[in-house]
């Protein structure tokens, strides 16, 4: 393995530094505190169920959130009533929409995990007071792993010369799969900034799809039946002005993940995966190379660019608030000593090693870095960085990214550093 070198990193800091002035990000680590808290007794329990799948006692938790502040509510209100006329003429004599206000909405596994968090806005029709909706904010990214994700993703494939920006103008399809749906905050990102992304969310679990569509503001539209049609015929009218042109492009499948990826023929340009039972662990069959999933994600990933994110996390909080590890302790990650191992099984089944990987797809790379904030840490695996018998070095690895990143924070109009999520603990896996 081999960890970055100053000199790359501060040169970037300077080039960073100079960059756009980028709009405010309500999902700031910064407001981490109102939705945070010690436990679930800080916010008011919304939703609360046991799990059949492994998952425990699943609950979601609302927080008060303070942006955006009331003086911006009617420039929402405004915006649904427009919508609400374009998908249906004549709503307005139907009544009028108001904000009832936002909140945090953190999904939780006994009462423990913070599974997933997102930012929700309430809603309701001032001549059906008593009926409220929800519409998950899909601009705002609350969890650094995920801006991690997002971040280190988009980069790489953009690397790959993947054409990001005739994907986010919708002339090109890019094909997304999410293993593992918690809140859906991911997913939404993906298909609200990227209107030529195709994206398919398998989540095992029954009770957090439904976590999701009734207390945290995903759009119930994208819900799949098992025959392959949709669990809900025409949405409403109000959830059709929130979601037109972005819940027609989710697809969220209530399965196994191994299951859908060996039984599916869909080609993938990226996948995420984000895949903790009740009990934080990552599922032994979604690493292990002698089991079905990594083979058949193997055969549904891209040849020239396909790109794999795999997000890692702890089970043991020893950061300090700014991410370091404090003096005299190791970082303990998802599976202990097994992290090495979950790397290494996905880069040689993904993209091969040393002349096999070059005879197979001529090149590719597999590397983690470290999140900001938490301890997470992010694994991607790439095919096609780089040219065919080309050698990667991390030279070529840095700088490539280094570029990338800032075209990536301009082209999806970012309103954070793709850099803040790509510099820190850089490792390649060798």
């Amino acid at each position: 393995m081999w960890r970055r070198g100053r000199d790359s990193f501060s040169r970037l800091r300077r080039f960073s530094a100079a960059a756009r002035r980028r709009s405010e990000d309500d999902g700031d680590w910064l407001y981490s505190s109102e939705w945070w808290g010690s436990s679930p007794d800080d916010g008011t329990t919304v939703l609360r169920s046991t799990s059949g799948k492994g998952n425990g006692v699943v609950s979601v938790v609302a927080h008060p959130s303070s942006r955006p502040s009331r003086m911006h509510w009617s420039r929402m209100e405004r915006w649904l009533q427009q919508r609400c006329e374009e998908v249906h003429p004549g709503y307005g004599d139907g009544g009028i929409l108001r904000v009832l206000g936002y909140q945090w909405r953190v999904l939780r596994f006994n009462d423990d995990t913070r599974q997933s968090t997102a930012k929700v806005m309430l809603a309701y029709n001032q001549n059906n007071p008593d009926l409220v909706y929800l519409m998950q904010q899909p601009h705002c990214l609350a969890v650094p792993y995920v801006k991690s994700m997002v971040a280190a993703g988009l980069t790489t494939i953009a690397s790959c010369n993947f054409d990001i920006i005739s994907a986010r103008q919708g002339k090109k399809n890019m094909h997304i799969l999410c293993v593992g749906h918690g809140g859906g905050s991911l997913p939404l990102f993906l298909a609200s900034n990227i209107q030529g992304a195709i994206v398919h969310v398998v989540e095992i679990d029954p009770l957090v799809i439904s976590a999701s569509t009734r207390a945290m503001g995903f759009p119930a539209f994208s819900q799949m039946t098992q025959s392959g049609d949709r669990a809900i015929a025409k949405p409403d009218i109000i959830e059709e002005a929130m979601w037109k042109g972005v819940h027609e492009r989710i697809y969220l499948h209530e399965a196994d993940a191994e299951e859908f990826v060996v039984n599916n023929t869909n080609l993938y340009d990226m996948v995420f995966i984000d895949a903790y039972d009740g009990d934080d662990i990552f599922p032994h069959k979604l690493w292990d190379p002698n089991l079905p999933f990594l083979k058949a994600l193997n055969s549904h990933l891209h040849p020239k660019h396909g790109t794999v994110v795999v997000n890692l996390h702890s089970d043991s909080d020893t950061s300090n608030h700014d991410g370091s590890i404090p003096s005299g302790f190791e970082p303990i990650l998802p599976m202990g000593k097994y992290v090495s191992q979950v790397c290494r099984a996905y880069k040689d089944v993904l993209i091969g090693t040393g002349s096999s990987c070059e005879e197979k797809m001529g090149s590719g790379i597999a590397f983690t870095v470290a999140v900001p904030w938490v301890c997470n840490t992010s694994l991607v695996v790439c095919r096609g960085f780089g040219t065919d018998g080309e050698y990667i070095n991390r030279d070529l690895v840095v700088n490539t990214l280094i570029s990338k990143s800032l075209e990536i924070e301009h082209i999806m109009d970012l309103p954070f550093s793709c850099l803040e999520y790509i510099k820190r603990g850089f490792v390649l896996v060798d």
